[in-house]
């Protein structure tokens, strides 16, 4: 994950961090000191994995390296807030129902960088996309760093966040969704695959691709060409070229 500083999304030390679990601000994870032993901190990450956040412990100098106080009085805690609230799945496809349109969901299956899923969320929200799922744990979450590299999409794009990416997967499909996967080896290419119908479009790390449980989930595999000497394409790059492809036919679909 990369670090910025002067993030509006930091909070830092013991009491900041504690009010901020209080006022059940949504925190997507909560860094730790290693080895700590303090009750307060104890107590803290308590608070926040009963919240369901992400807890992770930390050494000194990763922690002072979050910090964006210039005398790193974050007494042993740093917590990346996020900068929206996250919705349900029930509420992404009640969008689509508002709509009067087949849902259209994207999943970002463990997207790392920030930078990758404030794109994937700038064009989600482009083409008109009812909302996307992220995973709560080895993924980016909406903080100010996707916020900004979104253009200000992850204010109007609903986000849903979910524990566990094959049963939210499941949930979709007995909602009627088809589960379309992104891989290399794809059955069938996307100039050749029908996205007119009710939908989620997965959308594999930026190293390993889908994980191999979520492939399983799939219905379809799909593969984008490539003419070129890589193999790949970055993955807010795949994922932008495959939502307009969705896009595309569905407005062939209504003419």
């Amino acid at each position: 994950m990369a670090f910025e500083k002067d993030r509006e999304d930091l909070i830092e030390g013991r009491n900041a961090v504690l009010e901020a679990l209080r006022a059940g601000r949504s925190i997507d994870k909560l860094y730790l000191a290693k080895g700590e032993t303090d009750k307060t901190l104890a107590h803290i990450a308590a608070r926040a994995r009963a919240a369901g956040v992400v807890v992770v412990e930390a050494d000194r100098r990763k922690l002072d390296a979050l910090s964006a106080s210039p005398t790193k009085a974050h007494q042993g805690v740093v917590a990346v807030a996020a900068v929206k609230d996250y919705c349900s799945l029930a509420d992404i496809l009640r969008v689509a129902e508002e709509r009067g349109e087949p849902p259209f969901v994207l999943v970002c299956d463990e997207i790392s960088d920030p930078h990758n899923l404030g794109a994937i969320l700038r064009s989600a929200e482009c083409v008109g996309a009812h909302g996307v799922v992220i995973p709560k744990r080895r993924s980016a979450g909406v903080t100010g760093i996707v916020d900004k590299t979104s253009a200000g999409a992850a204010e109007h794009v609903p986000v849903a966040r979910v524990p566990n990416l094959p049963a939210a997967l499941r949930e979709l499909q007995e909602r009627g969704l088809w589960i379309y996967g992104t891989a290399a080896d794809g059955a069938s290419d996307l100039w050749h695959t029908d996205f007119t119908g009710p939908l989620a479009l997965v959308i594999g790390s930026e190293g390993e691709g889908m994980g191999r449980l979520v492939r399983e989930h799939c219905d379809f595999l799909v593969r984008i060409p490539l003419r070129g000497k890589l193999d790949s394409l970055n993955a807010s790059a795949a994922a932008g070229i495959l939502m307009y492809e969705v896009l595309r036919q569905r407005t062939a679909s209504d003419t």
